[in-house]
């Protein structure tokens, strides 16, 4: 805990000029967890008490007046002064008296989940006094306090050698529960529906170093923090009386995660790892995959960030706190740039700097005979795109208009073979890039597929070209290959008969440096054109321009003297004609 003793003198030097009848004790906490209280500032009387006092901290008991009125303000970590102040609490403490106040509740109940026992979330200060710091040898003096503000009324259980024994029983919100006296041992603290054998969380409790002591035991956080603007998660924290505040792990509480390192900077082409300041990865490279592990949940993990020649955590360029919730699935995904300026701006404007995208709920398994499909898009320097899967001729939407830095999914495809067209949103024959997707060897799995590297390598410090690449559970990550005439669905040929239509086939292979395979389909012996277009509608180039004859027919395209960008290939036979988009890079 920081030490907070000059803030606090100042503070009670200047409150020991009112004159008051007497002294209590008092200890604050704050366990208020909206993301917007993460750091607060304390007045009381108009006057700074507590600086930068953050979430899930507390005081020790300190002397403070009694017999008058305490105006307790609580301002933005930021504040200048008590013009600053969000909120004012008057109090009024007993002469020789112990208190214990904890600062709960959020800034706007509108914008959170409502109590499900309709009790008021508004931030509050929730006070008990008669608090007990000392108890006999060999023994724990607890107390409580439900402060989890999307939580319903709960019974907390203690396990003994006779069984369960219920500490607390129907504790709602903003209720502290009586005085408890335990033995100094390891206990299994037990929280659950009140009146419900229905386990909510299971803590483990080592109070053998309390022995002689006490502690305040507070549910804080949210039990579902994607409802409450990602605030933190459920927990039982412990406060001792000097202030130490302690969170009781959750027993073995696991959580499944796989990490995928897609960031295209070349300074990060390979990096090490760190949690919680000691080494997980060493020499992770760029377009690989972590096979899903096991972590553990309901604990802060902090993720470090370093180059691949680090020595040790002191080499660690970014930190990345996560706390993962027990029995989900996650993909954490290195992405973006260590420094945007020196990179192309994303075209749609948005944040390209180094950071971890994280998915929770995805899926290690798909259906019987189905194949689960999730997707991630890392190209810093490329649009928002539409996906669309093509079998045997059949189009259809798979991913509907994500950008960088957005997960999609899951869907769930057949195994099959597939060609996966990239386009812009809401044009499917804007095709940036094709590529062969063969999941029949995948049924009853899954993947997740992400778009990586530089559309434009060029203006991105030469770094890898765009590509689409899938990650499988087990760790592996496959490139999946453009679709070219080898592997392109539209028009092979069925046992040597003659195509039944005009098609033309993607680039292979697209994106391209400098030369291309454009293949096509004539249905019928007649006139052909086939041109490249920039996209402003210029000419760029005639391929062809003649009769030729029915069948399938390739032409090998230079883009040598062009500049790196999108262009567009135009098929002409018969009355009717073909777009296809490619992507120069050089």
């Amino acid at each position: 805990m920081t030490n907070r003793t000059p803030a606090l003198a100042l503070a009670l030097l200047t409150l020991a000029s009112l004159a008051v009848a007497g002294t209590a004790e008092l200890q604050v906490v704050h366990n208020a967890a909206d993301p917007a209280a993460a750091t607060v500032d304390i007045y009381v009387n108009g006057e700074p008490f507590l600086d930068d006092f953050a979430f899930r901290d507390a005081t020790p008991f300190i002397e403070v007046p009694a017999g008058v009125e305490l105006a307790i303000g609580v301002a933005p970590g930021d504040s200048e002064g008590p013009g600053d102040i969000l909120a004012t609490i008057p109090v009024t403490l007993a002469d020789n008296r112990r208190y214990v106040a904890v600062a709960n509740g959020v800034l706007d109940p509108s914008a959170f989940a409502p109590n499900p026992d309709g009790r008021s979330i508004g931030f509050t200060l929730f006070a008990e006094d008669g608090i007990r710091t000392r108890t006999f040898n060999g023994l724990v003096k607890l107390k409580t306090l439900h402060g989890a503000s999307d939580a319903p009324a709960v019974d907390i259980k203690v396990n003994t050698a006779w069984g369960d024994l219920t500490l607390w029983h129907g504790l709602a919100y903003g209720d502290f529960g009586s005085d408890r006296t335990v033995l100094a041992r390891e206990y299994e603290l037990v929280v659950t529906p009140a009146g419900s054998d229905a386990v909510v969380a299971t803590f483990d409790a080592d109070l053998r170093g309390l022995s002689g002591g006490a502690a305040v035991v507070i549910a804080s956080g949210f039990l579902d923090p994607a409802a409450n603007q990602n605030g933190a998660g459920f927990a039982l924290i412990a406060v001792l009386p000097d202030g130490t505040v302690a969170e009781l792990p959750l027993q073995n509480a696991l959580a499944r995660v796989q990490i995928i390192h897609n960031s295209p900077d070349p300074a990060a082409a390979e990096v090490d790892v760190y949690v919680n300041g000691e080494p997980f990865l060493d020499d992770f490279a760029f377009r690989t995959a972590t096979p899903f592990v096991n972590v553990p949940a309901g604990v802060e993990l902090v993720l470090g960030i370093a180059p691949g020649t680090s020595n040790g955590p002191e080499d660690i360029l970014a930190e990345f706190p996560v706390t993962l919730a027990n029995d989900q699935t996650y993909t954490v995904t290195a992405t973006g740039v260590l420094d945007p300026a020196a990179f192309a701006p994303n075209p749609e404007g948005r944040d390209t700097g180094f950071t971890l995208a994280i998915r929770e709920g995805v899926r290690e398994r798909g259906l019987i005979r189905r194949v689960v499909v999730q997707a991630y898009h890392g190209s810093p320097d490329a649009p928002s795109v539409d996906v669309r899967r093509i079998l045997r001729g059949n189009d259809r939407l798979l991913i509907d208009g994500f950008g960088f830095g957005e997960f999609q999914g899951p869907a769930y495809l057949w195994p099959r073979q597939y060609t996966l067209d990239v386009t812009l949103p809401g044009q499917p024959d804007a095709v940036v890039a094709s590529y062969a997707a063969d999941l029949r060897g995948l049924a009853g799995g899954a993947g997740m597929v992400f778009a990586s590297g530089f559309l434009d390598p060029a203006a991105n410090q030469n770094g890898a070209a765009f590509g689409l690449f899938v990650a499988l559970p087990d760790g592996t990550v496959i490139a999946l290959p453009a679709a070219g005439d080898d592997n392109d669905l539209r028009f092979q040929d069925k046992a040597g008969e003659l195509p039944e239509r005009l098609a033309a086939g993607q680039n292979y292979p697209n994106p391209f440096n400098p030369r291309t395979t454009i293949s096509y389909a004539l249905p019928r012996e007649g006139a052909v054109r086939l041109q490249i277009f920039n996209v402003r509608g210029q000419l760029v180039r005639t391929l062809v321009d003649g009769v030729q004859s029915a069948g399938n027919h390739e032409v090998v395209f230079d883009g040598e003297r062009l500049a790196s960008g999108s262009y567009v290939y135009r098929l002409t036979a018969g009355g009717e004609t073909v777009t296809r988009r490619m992507m120069l890079v050089k």
